[in-house]
């Protein structure tokens, strides 16, 4: 037998130092100024997101034999791989700050664009973990041909399969933008994201600006709407992560992770919705206890609650079937749908119809907000994108209709009969009509008489569920058992 053990030694010596070399990352001091700015580094935040021992890294050598006896770059920047999620297997690309600033070098976008294909031909998640500088500043003298093009496949696989960006740190250009392709958009505090950062934007500009004014965490989450949910912390990040995969399916067309045997699911009354919620139109109450009576135990997630607060947007869990909430939400402008709210619902119906999961919308509002800021503000185009998803949305939809709900803004909440309803419920005390009878038999000019007449009809369910506007009117009591049991009436699993 041949003895070729020496020839292999060498080999592998070589293999464990490469590997020590890049597992390094930017060695102990920049890892310690990591450190030091409360930030963790690429590899414990990927350890953070998986499963333990669930890891497996790609590309761990790019960047560590650079032509022309250029500088070796541990992992070229990113650090990237497959792991899992509570089982399941998704792909992971984590921007690396401690080596040249995350930026994207050549073989940093080679290893992205292998991970992204890899999501897309394998149909699995795709968790991205933005700390970066974007486009490296030297890729303009390297005589390279063009690199593939991570961007263009993050925009294809949008809606294939589920994608969730972390934006953890400064986050700018390339990469940044790729981010903006997510389901599910979430910055830590103290991080950042803009196509370009404040020295650019003096040297172009000549205005002086900080980080946090250009692109902080809460201007993303409470004003732009570029991003979704504010974590305290990079752990309360990555959680927002692993919750919001684990109600999702894999990839469009799987089979949602329903739980119906778990004893949170099960069948209970409410009693209590009617100590919540006034019969009364004119008297807010806080949709938010409506949500926490009426979905399972400890199962909902809100979904951008800073941006376009007069509609409430939600993961959850009822009867132990993953469902997307949209509500009205009457302490904030009466539950009236400006612009930023219809942008919010817009896109999370888009996720829900993507995905497979069930749409519950909880009717309250005067409709569409009106008057000359919400004009200027493009609600009208808003108002008419978000109606286009309702009626593109082709899932389990149940719509209840819990007090008003007038003209276009019934319409934008699915509220039309016939429109692909599982089921239409109403609470007995529902008003609803293409104009509000105060205010509206005014500006329509009608007698006192017609405004009577428009009050009586819009006062309670019986006109409308005559007309089979709505298929059940339920006690409010049975809000939570009647959606469930039209959950589980259908055979999809």
């Amino acid at each position: 037998m041949n003895n070729h053990r020496e020839g292999w030694e060498t080999l592998l010596t070589q293999l464990q130092e490469r590997t020590d070399i890049a597992k390094g990352m930017g060695g102990p001091e920049k890892l310690s100024k990591q450190l030091a700015r409360g930030r963790l580094n690429a590899r414990e935040r990927i350890v953070c997101l998986c499963d333990r021992n669930s890891f497996s890294e790609y590309g761990l050598l790019a960047g560590g034999n650079p032509p022309g006896g250029q500088e070796s770059l541990a992992g070229d920047g990113v650090v990237g791989g497959t792991g899992r999620i509570e089982g399941r297997s998704v792909v992971v690309i984590a921007e690396d700050f401690t080596v040249k600033g995350g930026s994207i070098g050549h073989p940093n976008a080679a290893k992205r664009t292998r991970l992204v294909r890899l999501a897309l031909e394998q149909h699995l998640p795709l968790v991205l973990m933005l700390d970066g500088a974007g486009e490296r500043a030297g890729n303009q003298h390297e005589r390279y041909p063009n690199c593939p093009n991570d961007l263009q496949l993050v925009a294809d696989i949008k809606g294939r399969v589920p994608v969730v960006s972390l934006v953890l740190g400064t986050s700018a250009g390339h990469g940044a933008l790729t981010g903006m392709f997510a389901d599910l958009i979430v910055m830590a505090e103290g991080a950042a994201l803009f196509s370009a950062g404040p020295p650019l934007v003096k040297a172009a500009l000549g205005i002086e600006t900080t980080s946090g004014e250009l692109g902080g965490a809460t201007l993303h989450t409470r004003d732009s709407g570029v991003a979704h949910n504010l974590g305290k912390t990079e752990q309360d990040c990555i959680a927002m992560a692993r919750y919001f995969l684990s109600l999702l399916p894999a990839h469009a067309g799987a089979p949602l992770p329903e739980n119906r045997d778990h004893p949170v699911a099960a069948h209970r009354s409410v009693e209590c919705m009617m100590d919540i919620i006034p019969p009364q139109a004119n008297q807010a109450y806080d949709m938010r206890e409506v949500l926490r009576e009426l979905v399972d135990e400890q199962s909902l997630f809100e979904l951008q609650p800073d941006y376009g607060r007069s509609i409430l947007t939600a993961l959850c869990r009822i009867g132990g079937v993953p469902c997307m909430v949209i509500a009205n939400q009457p302490t904030v402008q009466a539950g009236a749908i400006t612009r930023e709210a219809a942008d919010k619902a817009t896109h999370f119906i888009e996720v829900a119809d993507n995905f497979g999961l069930p749409l519950v919308n909880l009717l309250d509002n005067p409709g569409v907000m009106p008057g000359p800021a919400a004009e200027k503000s493009g609600v009208l185009k808003a108002a008419g994108e978000m109606f286009r998803a309702q009626r593109r949305y082709r899932g389990r939809k149940i719509v209840v209709t819990l007090r008003k709900a007038f003209g276009f803004g019934s319409s934008v909440m699915g509220m039309n009969p016939w429109d692909g309803q599982l089921v239409n419920l109403a609470l007995p005390c529902v008003n609803l009509g293409g104009i509000p009878a105060i205010g509206g038999a005014e500006a329509a000019r009608a007698s006192d008489e017609e405004s009577a007449r428009l009050k009586e009809i819009q006062s309670g369910a019986w006109v409308p569920a005559d007309a089979m506007a709505f298929d059940k009117v339920i006690a409010p009591a049975d809000l939570r058992n009647e959606i469930i049991a039209a959950l589980h009436l259908s055979t999809s699993r």
